[in-house]
């Protein structure tokens, strides 16, 4: 937890509605409550409107790239001016404008062990928006390791999915899926997928931080986007698990 809880008039004007949903106190928690954002692309850049849009008291989030013009249908925080420009610059100076009362941090690095440990060690929650398996399997680990929620999103062409992970409660990333699957670059996207798994994911970090509802802990949400559906999958956290298998809540 960061900051201070006390709700300003302005505050509580601004978050009204969501205040008649769980309360002065709910909204408490959530202005407390640090986030981090791993990738600044499709997932992230809607991730972060929202968080920032939620009055989340501080938002991490780190990408090493920049922005191309073959970003611009779904990373909505990037405008064509932006073309060029690092991404966690591009992303900041709009989330501020969104909410000047939130702390935002922007770190323009490649995530990895080593960064990891610092930024998963001091936040309550932890976002996947990365686009590769490799690096996911790096933060489920430091996840399982600090004890953090973990909420992964994932996407392609018209399909989503979205895993929430609670060390101790349930299955981690690689406990559903154990090996790093093949992947390639470029793959197709249609700009509002990652919108809708990005509303998911802060939708799940609401939960957690104010008590309101039930995580989707131990459920693999799958969203077709071309059947406009949602289905469900239980997944069971695995003894035999490399990452949690062997370790003790």
């Amino acid at each position: 937890m960061s900051g201070s809880s006390i709700l300003t008039e302005g505050e509580l004007e601004r978050f009204s509605r969501q205040i008649k949903l769980f309360g002065v106190d709910g909204q408490r928690r959530i202005k407390c409550s640090s986030v981090l954002v791993v990738g600044v692309g499709g997932l992230g850049c809607s991730a972060l409107m929202y968080l920032a849009s939620a009055g989340f008291g501080r938002v991490v989030f780190i990408d090493n790239d920049v922005v191309e013009l073959s970003n611009l249908n779904r990373q909505v925080l990037h405008w064509e001016e932006d073309v060029g420009r690092v991404k966690v610059e591009s992303a900041i100076w709009k989330l501020k404008k969104l909410n000047s009362n939130a702390q935002f941090e922007g770190l323009n690095a490649e995530f990895n062990e080593e960064i990891g440990n610092y930024l998963v060690r001091d936040v309550d929650v932890v976002l996947d928006c990365l686009d590769n398996f490799r690096t996911r399997f790096v933060l489920n680990r430091l996840c399982v390791k600090y004890c953090k929620p973990f909420i992964h999103g994932a996407v392609y062409g018209l399909e989503g999915r979205l895993l929430t992970v609670i060390p101790g409660r349930g299955p981690c990333l690689q406990c559903v899926i154990p090996l790093q699957p093949t992947e390639a670059s470029g793959f197709p996207i249609l700009g509002s997928t990652p919108a809708v798994i990005a509303s998911l994911q802060v939708t799940e970090a609401i939960k957690i931080v104010t008590g309101i509802g039930r995580p989707s802990v131990g459920k693999l949400i799958v969203y077709d986007g071309e059947l406009m559906s949602f289905f469900e999958v239980s997944v069971k956290r695995r003894d035999n698990c490399p990452t949690c298998g062997s370790v003790s809540y």
